[in-house]
């Protein structure tokens, strides 16, 4: 069958705005491709991101030039090696799969091979403020079960150990996993690590920049480590044993739920926990997501939340739950 492809950019407004160690932002611009054949058409989100080189013109342009291919029978599994791992590929990758299932009338977790996903815990990310800031957010959100804390910031107002100071105690009984986005470096690291430890935080987040993280080697971790930024798709694994505990499996960094759902088997048989984990975006691009995420340690899912508004049959999130997500929106 020849597959039409369309696509769009949209920007979606973010509720205040999302800081990080990197910086900040106050809308989410995502590029939506739809595959459309037969009367059956299927979509997948993707989210370009500069941290990895890429851009809304470059994620475009790699989709534009799969068209040829997609007009030569190009079909999913055909795509793995037509492009590499990145935002476009996940967005085809994803669009393939919704497609995949309206048109054989079966859900996507069937054609995966899953049993029919559960609602999750998920986390609610606490953005990088201070102290006082961090509190009050987190005492709002006291009530979730999972907090992720964005740290990776200065040492003013008493830098990190002062901010996953401050969301402990605004937020006691949440489980806490703090996240430095690549912030911390080798003289910080121990610091800021019993820091964490002092606030019973379960895993911390990619301290270290990606490819200066050989410390994380030479000593026993007093909270599990979790690769982010350093795990992209299935090659990247092998090279993250020794240093880290667990690894952040993003579809967007993946390449799609295909290369995902690989990736996931492999971390578990090299011995990592696996984190579910998104890219500030609509449901569109959660509701894949929650497929990798059923067998996941720790869920990510909370990109929505986030925003000021999310698109129409959207994922339904309640308390701490996010829910799988209907055929109206995707799979």
């Amino acid at each position: 069958m020849t597959l039409t492809l369309t696509l769009s950019t949209e920007s979606w407004p973010i509720a205040g705005s999302f800081v990080i160690s990197r910086g900040a932002k106050s809308e989410a611009i995502v590029v939506v491709a739809e595959l459309g054949g037969n009367m059956t058409r299927g979509r997948g989100e993707c989210v370009p991101y500069a941290r990895y080189g890429e851009s809304v013109d470059s994620v475009t342009a790699a989709l534009e030039a799969a068209r040829p291919q997609l007009a030569a029978g190009l079909d999913r599994t055909g795509l793995q090696n037509a492009m590499p791992p990145g935002a476009a590929r996940n967005a085809l990758d994803c669009a393939f799969w919704d497609f995949e299932a309206k048109h054989s009338g079966r859900p996507a977790h069937e054609l995966v091979g899953l049993p029919a996903p559960l609602p999750l815990a998920t986390a609610f990310t606490i953005s990088l403020a201070t102290p006082v800031a961090m509190a009050e957010a987190a005492a709002k959100a006291a009530g979730r079960a999972l907090l992720k804390v964005k740290l990776g910031g200065d040492d003013e107002y008493g830098g990190d150990p002062a901010r996953i100071a401050a969301v402990r105690a605004a937020a006691p009984n949440a489980t806490l996993i703090a996240d430095a986005n690549e912030g911390w470096n080798d003289a910080s690291l121990a610091a800021n690590l019993s820091a964490c430890a002092s606030a019973d935080v379960a895993l911390v987040e990619q301290p270290l920049p990606e490819g200066a993280d050989d410390a994380l080697a030479a000593f026993e971790h007093p909270i599990s480590i979790c690769a982010d930024e350093s795990v992209h798709g299935l090659a990247s694994l092998p090279a993250l044993v020794g240093k880290y505990d667990a690894v952040n499996i993003k579809l967007d960094k993946a390449g799609g739920l295909t290369e995902a759902l690989a990736m996931v088997f492999e971390a578990e048989r090299l011995g990592f926990a696996v984190m579910a984990g998104c890219m500030v975006a609509t449901s569109l691009a959660m509701a894949p997501a929650m497929l990798l995420a059923q067998r996941a340690r720790y869920v990510d899912l909370d990109g929505p939340l986030l925003l000021a508004r999310d698109r129409p049959h959207g994922l339904n999130y309640r308390d701490s739950l996010v829910f799988p997500p209907t055929p109206a929106l995707w799979g």
